[in-house]
């Protein structure tokens, strides 16, 4: 890892502080919204396009009829369900979306592919995946995955990303396995004996439990790299050209949050109505209590705050990569935050808990 110089990163916070970012307009274009919207001015439409089918997770996006939380913002939203991180960021790159909703993972695979993106909101600054096996399996550690069957949501999920983090802290390889694409939240393959272990979520493995899953090992993938799990990214021309358009959605989008976590019993109730897989309203509720606690990290300055945006400045060359990691200070028990940081950009990505 590259490490910076003092200089390097005095100069591109100072940057960061100073820009401001997308969020820096947040109060100011509620405002000018509210008055726009009483005035009858049509409605500009936003498409998120999703890594999930709609699912309780993500409930605060599935209630915009009920809530509105885009529209007082003066957006028209829907939402676009997908089958991975990797299909939400095809679904963006083919114009059918305009932000996408996906895991670094992903973002960091299109991005060595050269496509043009930026990453405009750290959704949730904590790793939620894991892998999860049967006790009688005897898999509790990485290497105890040689030679075995792995589920995962999808070829182009984070499931898979996250896998592949555990077997390279094992030395292994995806070579040294057999891929299983078993669908989203589906642990039936797991207790059928179809697969040896399934590549998951947290909220996966509680609706699995809820299920009958039984007594199981998991590995939790954030004890080898507390990545964030997910995160809005747009593309790079529709970030220099709709910038206000942009931070009203983040606006409206932080509202959303917000409202999920002060109000989970709430959601929980609508989540019955618009959720998939939202029958079961206790269940629900578990769920999102969970989804909750992976949008705050110790950086974020409230337990009801929404998620802190982490927002790229303007590129300093087109042909300028290069991702560092510094400590900024503070500590989240033991683990030290680190910032993903962009030298040559002065770009903040992501924040690494090591």
């Amino acid at each position: 890892m590259h490490k910076l110089s003092r200089r390097d990163l005095a100069q591109g916070l100072a940057r960061y502080l100073a820009v401001g970012g997308l969020a820096s307009g947040f109060g100011a274009l509620g405002g000018l919204v509210n008055l726009a919207q009483a005035q009858g001015q049509p409605l500009d439409k936003v498409v998120l396009a999703g890594w999930s089918k709609p699912i309780s997770e993500i409930t605060n996006l599935l209630v915009e009829a009920d809530k509105g939380f885009f529209r007082a913002q003066g957006i028209e939203f829907s939402y676009l369900p997908g089958a991975g991180g990797g299909d939400a960021l095809r679904n963006l790159l083919s114009g059918q979306a305009d932000v996408a909703f996906t895991d670094p993972g992903s973002l960091f695979a299109a991005l060595d592919k050269g496509e043009k993106l930026r990453a405009i909101y750290d959704v949730y600054p904590q790793n939620v995946f894991n892998v999860v096996s049967l006790k009688s399996r005897g898999i509790t550690k990485p290497a105890d995955l040689k030679g075995k069957r792995v589920g995962v949501y999808s070829l182009s999920s984070g499931t898979r990303q996250n896998l592949q983090v555990l077997l390279h802290s094992a030395g292994l390889t995806e070579a040294d396995i057999t891929l299983v694409p078993t669908g989203l939240l589906n642990f039936a393959p797991l207790m059928q004996g179809q697969v040896d272990a399934t590549a998951a979520t947290d909220t996966g493995l509680l609706v699995g439990r809820q299920r009958g899953l039984g007594e199981v090992n998991v590995m939790e993938v954030r004890q080898q790299l507390n990545l964030s799990s997910d995160l809005l990214v747009v593309r790079e021309d529709s970030y220099q050209q709709k910038k206000a358009l942009l931070r009203r959605f983040l606006s409206g989008f932080r509202d959303s949050a917000q409202w999920m976590m002060r109000a989970p019993e709430e959601a929980a109730r609508l989540a019955t109505r618009v959720a998939i897989d939202g029958q079961n309203e206790a269940i629900n509720l578990e769920v999102i209590k969970l989804r909750n606690a992976s949008s705050v990290s110790a950086l974020t300055p409230s337990r009801y705050e929404a998620p802190l945006p982490r927002l790229c400045l303007p590129r300093a060359s087109a042909d300028c990569s290069e991702v560092c990691g510094t400590v900024i200070g503070g500590t989240e028990g033991e683990r030290r935050p680190y910032i993903y940081y962009n030298s040559c950009t002065g770009s903040v990505l992501l924040i690494l808990y090591l």
